[in-house]
């Protein structure tokens, strides 16, 4: 039986208590021997004396034996007490990134095919879903939400580490489910209620949308001065190729600027991808930490050693007193 693989690596947390290894030789050196309590007994005639050497010679081996197993067992209690320890398998650091809340337009609008995906022409929302796909995946350690909005808005996926997740129910987006007019302020007001309630400063959404506020009940600039007031960063994607025609890129520009974000123009999968990765290098990801090695506690096994060789000491003893 080979010894475990963490030999190697073996600490003491109170190497201090190996001092009392001694202690038991000390004892019996040097403390006074207990007196024999004096006893009336009727002595009657008994066959020790007619023990062959061979037996004198069985017991003072037993007895040898039985103290062995007394010494082991008093070494590795002292070894458990002494609290062995090992380092274990390294494990990263847990990643602290940003909450980060994705609004994605899912007004009728979304649904024209004025944008390309490659060669191929693709609607406003397959693109979108396109690329925010990669997008989510390269946000290691942040926490991702998703809100969609038309005529109301709502949050379709809460702040959360699963970006399989999220990716899954970008994937379900139907366009109309949420009405076919565009909410956007309702849709940065309800980001900015999720992403306030989290701690820390690092709390940005990406809103991306192909219209003008058109519906809701909050106005897109108010929402705006809420978020700044929040420390929360907006950054806004206008997307389509025909500017103007219903996008309102001044309320956009001036809703991400308030807020210290920034505004961009998406006319095809290629710069909607650029747009993302210009906002990868605004909004880094966190940096993994340093991996860590737990400590573990490895008392048990000179403890379950010491148990075993005490209960093999007893059976001995018991044996020895029985005359087997």
């Amino acid at each position: 039986m080979s010894a475990p693989g963490w030999i190697g690596d073996l600490v003491w947390a109170w190497p201090l208590l190996w001092l009392a290894l001694p202690l038991p030789f000390l004892v019996h050196r040097f403390a006074p021997a207990r007196r024999a309590r004096a006893v009336d007994a009727l002595r009657v005639p008994a066959l020790d004396a007619f023990e062959t050497a061979d037996s004198h010679a069985g017991g003072g081996r037993r007895r040898w034996l039985l103290a062995l197993l007394l010494a082991l067992a008093w070494v590795s209690l002292v070894a458990a007490s002494a609290r062995p320890q090992t380092m274990g398998e390294p494990i990263p650091s847990p990643l602290s990134g940003r909450d980060l809340m994705l609004g994605i337009d899912i007004s009728g609008s979304m649904n024209d095919s004025d944008l390309y995906a490659g060669n191929r022409r693709a609607t406003r929302l397959d693109v979108v879903r396109l690329v925010a796909r990669d997008f989510v995946a390269r946000r290691v350690g942040d926490r991702i939400g998703l809100i969609m909005f038309g005529s109301q808005a709502y949050v379709q996926t809460p702040l959360t580490t699963d970006h399989e997740t999220v990716i899954h129910f970008l994937d379900e987006a139907v366009v109309g489910l949420a009405g076919r007019d565009t909410a956007i302020g309702d849709a940065i007001g309800l980001a900015v209620k999720r992403l306030r309630e989290r701690p820390g400063t690092a709390r940005v959404l990406i809103l991306l949308t192909d219209g003008a506020n058109s519906a809701g009940v909050v106005n897109p600039l108010a929402a705006a001065r809420l978020a700044a007031e929040s420390d929360i960063r907006v950054h806004t994607i206008g997307v389509g190729r025909q500017a103007g025609r219903q996008l309102d890129e001044a309320t956009l520009r001036e809703v991400a600027e308030s807020t210290g974000g920034a505004y961009f123009r998406a006319r095809d999968a290629a710069e909607l991808e650029q747009i993302y990765r210009e906002i990868d290098t605004l909004e880094p990801t966190a940096e993994e930490g340093d991996d860590f090695r737990p400590l573990l506690e490895r008392y048990p096994w000179p403890l379950g050693l010491a148990l075993l060789l005490s209960l093999l000491w007893a059976g001995l003893r018991s044996g020895e007193r029985r005359g087997v």
